[in-house]
């Protein structure tokens, strides 16, 4: 996945430009090309869900510090959102796949339990931007939104197939969330790079080989939000694991947290949560203009 961030911070697809922001970039890539969701059902019967408290660990220390492509001095902090996470489609591609989209982020909505994650129609109330185009454009898209110098750094480093990147400000919170999605390579495709571009850009930013069970890892592709990585986010999105904690102080917390999370995952797919009723947020600005539109990790 690629990460952007502010300028002067982290670089990973999306960012706000903010003072001593970091810019973290991730990229995706290549997703399987031609596929139907015979293979997401094919992978999800075959989906291994009991893992150990050491699996999990080292998975989220793995995935949730590191980033793939920093423009700044690198840091190991948690980074996520403490405020409601609103997403605004920008569809310049077909098929036309906002509806997709929306059932996509009501998935993790219920999968995550402390997020508040809805869809708006409201460009100016969103924190997390999506921009869905041709496979072609993807690259144009790119430049347009980094600029034609951390572009092609983004491209020699990552080769990306889709993109994601957050923004942050000093104290790790995240500000701002953008995802680049090309729409056209497949159903497959399509649903493999949107659920984990959305994820990262939720602030599970890095990419692991070493880590065999997760979507944040090149060689693995889902699809849908598997078990594992529902572990994951939930383990990030506890209250009490907060921005800017470092990685001894979550290994304080996880003894505690873990139980917590082990009980959410397993009720919500003991239950079966479907994504039939997408949320959307029509109320307006949850948070403050952040300036202007520099990505960061």
């Amino acid at each position: 996945m690629l990460y952007r961030g502010l300028q002067n911070s982290i670089i990973s697809p999306a960012g706000v430009v903010l003072a001593a922001v970091a810019i973290m970039v991730g990229g995706t890539l290549c997703c399987a090309a031609q596929a139907d969701n015979a293979d997401i059902s094919m992978r999800r019967a075959s989906e291994r869900t009991s893992f150990s408290d050491a699996e999990i660990k080292d998975g989220f220390f793995k995935t949730g510090f590191h980033a793939e492509l920093q423009f700044d001095r690198r840091s190991e902090r948690i980074r996520k959102f403490d405020e409601p996470v609103r997403v605004f489609v920008i569809s310049r591609g077909a098929p036309d796949r906002r509806a997709e989209i929306a059932t996509i982020i009501a998935d993790i909505h219920a999968h995550v339990d402390h997020l508040d994650l809805a869809m708006t129609d409201d460009r100016q109330a969103a924190n997390f931007v999506v921009t869905l185009v041709q496979s072609r454009d993807l690259a144009r898209t790119i430049r347009a939104h980094y600029g034609a110098d951390k572009a092609k750094q983004i491209q020699q480093s990552l080769h990306p197939q889709c993109l994601s990147g957050i923004g942050k400000d000093q104290s790790f919170r995240i500000r701002r969330a953008e995802a680049i999605l090309p729409v056209d390579a497949g159903e497959f495709a399509f649903y493999d790079c949107a659920y984990e571009e959305l994820l990262q850009g939720l602030g599970v930013i890095n990419d692991d080989d070493s880590v065999p069970w997760t979507m944040f890892n090149d060689n693995v592709q889902m699809g849908f939000f598997d078990v594992y990585d529902q572990y994951l986010l939930n383990i990030l999105y506890d209250p009490r694991v907060r921005p800017g904690m470092t990685k001894g102080d979550v290994a304080k917390l996880l003894p505690d947290v873990l139980p917590t999370v082990r009980a959410w995952v397993a009720d919500g797919n003991s239950r079966g949560m479907a994504a039939t009723n997408p949320p959307t947020d029509r109320s307006g600005p949850h948070s403050p203009a952040l300036g202007d539109r520099s990505r960061n990790n």
